[in-house]
Formats: structure tokens, sequence, C-alpha cells
């Protein structure tokens, strides 16, 4: 069942060049103490500021009173790569911790964290984690900071040692930090193991999805498990890694499949999975899986890399006992020609599974094809079995991407994504928006 509601909506620009990748969190979070909103981001070279501003880590300040955002810069021109954006997380004394990493060019993980609580316009001087012996030199990738009250204890979730999704641990909340093991591992095949999104519930346990291997290498499926107690557990609550800290690393394969590759639906057949998002309410959790439809069932070959031409959005809900996948929407063909399962991405509300908004070509209400990505949002009343839609951007003249919904209060509804026109993860001419209402509008 789908529909479409017509709607206006005014949106803010927050920063006038940046970009993000997925694969970093909280990208974005609402400081309830201060009612404003931080947005973290890398600008680029074709953008404003040009060179002289293209790789800037930078995080955008919004007033939600009043509407007006500053940009401020974390580390001057690093390098022009959307995987380089910072994850943020507010700690327990008020001030702000950013963490970031480069695109497997060199071997540091850094961090700075604010002067004062509850304000990003001065930061401590940068520090940087040296993976440099334990990575043999491979580099790292990415940064997911997720804080633990009952340990007391923060996480950070980075792609380094034969680039499988690694930890750090820090025990001072971010002010220093050491190395806590692996996750996963297994041969790699193609350029990384195992693409993780990572929910907290803030409290006591980590949860997390996962592929096999890069989908342009592998037919991924994806994978769901958690971690509790300093152990890793499948979704019926089995320990599957124990202990954690100091782990060398298990094959992902073991944990619970949230998707496995071949499975038909609406009678297609999909393939390739990819992590798209990740939320939690309570003991539900939701996610939104990226795949390909129909199309070849195994890695592609080079002269097969442009006949990607029809992606999937699937949402899967998990509600404390099992999962259930159904189809979301058309994702459109690839977004890039060198990327091929790259496409407008999808975002699960945290503060309301039911609704998701994703950035599509094709209306997901009509099936019409449009001349850029939009965004639409989705709200389900049986658990993503039926969608109604409502476009959020129409008519647009350059792309809508990547959206998400920022989480930190409940009490603010906030939607954040870039526009304007991407050719690589290096290179693109985006400005950053966002659209702020109350919870239901």
């Amino acid at each position: 069942m789908v529909n479409t509601v017509p709607s206006l909506h005014v949106p803010l620009l927050l920063n006038n060049n940046g970009a993000w990748c997925w694969f970093q969190d909280e990208r974005a979070l609402i400081d309830p103490a201060n009612n404003t909103m931080l947005v973290g981001s890398v600008a680029a070279p074709e953008g404003p500021g040009g060179a002289e501003r293209g790789g800037n880590i930078e995080v955008a300040v919004l007033d939600l009173a009043t509407g007006r955002s500053r940009v401020h810069v974390l580390h001057g021109r690093l390098e022009s790569d959307d995987h380089n954006a910072p994850a943020i997380l507010i700690r327990p004394d008020g001030r702000y911790v950013a963490m970031y990493a480069k695109h497997k060019t060199d071997n540091y993980s850094r961090w700075r964290i604010s002067t004062r609580p509850h304000d990003a316009s001065e930061w401590e001087p940068e520090q940087h984690f040296d993976w440099t012996e334990l990575a043999d030199g491979r580099g790292a990738t990415y940064s997911n900071l997720h804080h633990l009250r009952e340990e007391d204890r923060v996480y950070n979730f980075v792609r380094a040692i034969n680039d499988d999704p690694t930890l750090m641990i820090s025990d001072d909340h971010g002010s220093t930090w050491s190395y806590g093991g692996k996750l996963f591992t297994r041969p790699k095949i193609g350029y990384v193991n195992g693409y993780t999104r990572y929910v907290s519930n803030g409290t006591d346990r980590i949860d997390l999805i996962t592929t096999d291997h890069h989908p342009r290498d592998f037919n991924n499926s994806i994978y769901h498990g958690y971690l509790q107690n300093d152990a890793l557990h499948d979704a019926a609550g089995n320990v599957v890694s124990k202990p954690l800290t100091g782990s060398a690393g298990i094959n992902q394969s073991v944990l619970t499949t949230v998707f496995e590759a071949g499975i038909t639906l609406d009678g297609d057949v999909l393939t390739h999975g990819w992590t798209t998002d990740l939320r939690r309410q309570g003991n539900q959790l939701a996610a939104i899986v990226t795949c390909r439809a129909n199309d070849v069932n195994g890695p592609l070959q080079r002269e097969q890399m442009l006949d990607v031409d029809d992606h999937r959005l699937l949402y899967a809900r998990f509600d404390g006992a099992g999962w259930e996948l159904h189809p979301l929407a058309i994702a459109g063909p690839g977004l890039l020609p060198h990327e091929q399962d790259y496409t407008g991405l999808g975002a699960v509300d945290p503060n309301d599974l039911d609704r998701v908004y994703i950035s599509t070509p094709v209306d997901p209400g009509t099936g019409a094809t449009t001349p850029h990505y939009e965004i639409y949002r989705g709200t389900t009343a049986d658990s993503g079995a039926s969608w109604t839609w409502e476009a959020i951007t129409e008519g647009s003249t350059v792309d809508n991407l990547r959206p998400m919904v920022v989480p930190g209060d409940p009490s603010v509804h906030a939607l954040c994504w870039f526009r304007g026109s991407m050719t690589s993860s290096q290179a693109y001419q985006t400005e950053i928006m966002a659209l702020i209402s109350s919870p239901r509008g």
C-alpha cells in the first residue's frame, strides 16, 4: 500500500560546503543542554572556499531557537574525502569529543575535545592514536563513538587491522585511548572486510549489523549481533565471542542473518547487501539495507561494472525475538559509475522506528522517475509491511542525498541531508541542509 501526500517545506542551510559517508556515527547530535545541533562533515575543493578549504573537517552548529548556524574547523585541509567525517559524542561533563580518520591513507585515529561544556567554538589540541604497528601500515578509516554508562567506558569502532572492524576503548571519556581488540576477521576478499553500523542503548549494550565484504567484491549477506558484558552475542543472546577486549576477531557469519544473499522478495532476487542504517527503541531495532535486484549473483567482472541499474532499499525490523524483512523502495541505478553499489541511501528515525527517510530518483508513491534524487518520508503502521509516502523535496535542480535524522532530543525532529552534485567520495559540490520540526511535524 502506497500513497503520496504533497507538502511544502523550507529547509535551513547549515553549511555551504560539506558531505559525509554513512559509516561514522553519530555524525550529528542535538545537545538539549543548550538547544543546539552539531553536524560533522568534510569540505571539498569544488565547493565554496576552493582548495584552501578542501579537506577541512568541520562541525556546523545550529541554534535551534534562532535558526542561525556557524561552522567550526576541527582540522584544516586534512583530506578531501567524505569518509573522513567526524563522529561526535557529548561527554558526561558536557564537553564534546570529535573523532575522525583519513580514508586508508595514513594510520591515525584523531580526536579533539571541546574546551568548554556545550560549546563547540574552541577545542583542545588534536591528539592521535597510531595504528601503524597494529595495522601493519594498512591505514585506518571511520570513527563510531558510543558511551555505555554502566561501564562508564567509551568505545570507538574503526576499520583498521586487516581492514576489519576494530575497536578502541577509553575509560576517561575520550581523553585517552587504548587498543581494544577486533570484532571480526576473515581472509580478505577484494577491498575490505565487513561494513558495520552500530547503535547503542547508552547503558549497557551496543547492537550492530555487518556485511561480509564490499558488495562489489562479494555477494554479501548481512548479520546482526550485540556487545554486552565484554562479549559478542548473536540476536538470540548466545555468546559467540568472549572476552571481547583483546579479541583476535571471529567470522561474522556466526551472527544472526538479517538479509541472506539470493533471497526472493516480491518476485525479485536480491543480492549484494550493504548496511545503510540501524536504530533502536526499547528492545526493538530497525535497519535499512541496500541491495541489487535481479542482478549478477556473485562478484562483478570488470565488464559488468556498468550493468548495475536496479537497487532496492529494504526495511528490517527486530521485535526482540526475530527479524522480519520487507521491501521499502526502489533506489535506482548506481549513484556513481565507479561505485556501482552507491545509492542515495536512507535513514530510520531514532525516535520513531515506524518512520524513515530515503533518497531516490524514483518516487516511492507513484513509481515515476525524477530528474534528480529527492527525499521522501515513509511511515508504516504494520512494522514495515506497507508504507505511506510524503515528498520532502520536490522539483529539485540538484540531487538530495544521504538523509539522516539527528538523535539527542526526542522533543526536536531534525532531518539533515546534503544537496548538489557528487562525482566521487573525493569530489563534490554539495551543501548541508536541515529541516527542523516538532516530533510529529
